[in-house]
């Protein structure tokens, strides 16, 4: 039975450090729920205050019926967490690490094992095997049949596609999705933009603030302004003249591309667009309408926030 969760104000400060500034949001029970941002966001720090490791400096967080701040024990009990490091026992075999965190729990992996079959079959023909000679991937597949070998109602990853293959990362989510359907509520943080388009909700954070709270086609749809991407003859000075160019909003890297925002629609300012860079020496330009993604509206949600601590 998977748990809601409620964050009411939470403040996190590290001496002069302030990692989470007054985060507040709720998660729906069974909701895949994605924090997504740049190291240094606040991630981490808020997945340790919701998992009772360590306590915040204002504000309370509720899992179900309990609070961070009263009932810890009680929701480390009902709670699966996979840190972003690798933290299982190097030395022992795969087999000895699922068994080890069984007992903690007082369970065994035959109670529980329909919940982990998806995930620990893909490593069991090496349960003999020690994890510290585990690839990336099994070692991420470890780590997740052992958050979930006592049948928590909430499991937390904390960046577990960090470091991993794009094989093993489609894999992953794959499992996550299936993982959604057996009623748990799961909170994933990444660093990869592309991965907020499989929860069902993400918060886009950036300095321990909550840029955007909305579901993946949401936040797209809210995307102001129109999309180029630009490609000329001469790609290494091609952005700052890009902001240089009067009329846009932002222009930042992305791939092969220059993206540039403007306020146009893009029939009339691929003309202009054209004609500037062309007086500034460039060829064989490029310039095609496209659609946002997250990354995109990250970048400019990113862009209005440090354009008003500025004003402040």
């Amino acid at each position: 039975m998977s748990v809601n969760i409620k964050v009411k104000n939470i403040q996190k400060q590290y001496n002069e450090v302030v990692a989470l500034k007054n985060i507040s949001l709720n998660v729906a029970a069974g909701e895949l729920f994605g924090f997504i941002g740049p190291d240094g966001a606040g991630k981490t720090s808020l997945f340790r205050i919701l998992t009772g490791l360590i306590l915040p400096n204002a504000g309370d967080v509720t899992i179900g019926k309990y609070s961070v701040l009263k009932d810890f024990k009680a929701i480390r009990k009902i709670t699966g967490y996979m840190p972003g490091r690798f933290s299982l026992y190097m030395d022992l075999t795969v087999e000895e690490n699922l068994q080890f965190y069984a007992g903690i729990f007082n369970t065994k992996i035959e109670e529980n094992y329909d919940l982990i079959k998806d995930v620990y079959e893909q490593i069991e023909p090496f349960k003999k095997r020690r994890a510290g000679a585990l690839s990336g991937g099994m070692k991420q597949k470890l780590a997740l049949s052992c958050a979930l070998i006592h049948k928590p109602q909430l499991l937390i990853l904390d960046e577990p596609t960090t470091g991993v293959d794009a094989v093993s990362r489609k894999e992953f989510w794959q499992l996550l999705k299936k993982l959604q359907k057996k009623q748990i509520t799961i909170l994933v943080s990444t660093p990869y933009m592309n991965e907020a388009a499989l929860c069902d909700r993400v918060a886009l954070m950036q300095s321990g603030n909550i840029l955007s709270l909305e579901s993946p086609q949401q936040i797209v749809n809210e995307f102001k302004g129109n999309l180029l991407a630009v490609k000329t003859d001469k790609m290494f000075p091609l952005l700052n003249d890009l902001l240089a160019y009067e009329k846009g909003i932002s222009a930042y890297r992305f791939g092969e591309f220059i993206h540039l925002v403007t306020p146009d629609e893009s029939g009339k300012a691929i003309p202009e667009i054209k004609s500037f860079l062309t007086n500034r020496g460039y060829h064989n330009i490029f310039i095609n309408p496209v659609s946002p993604v997250i990354e995109d509206c990250f970048l400019a949600l990113m862009n209005n926030n440090e354009e008003k601590i500025q004003l402040v």
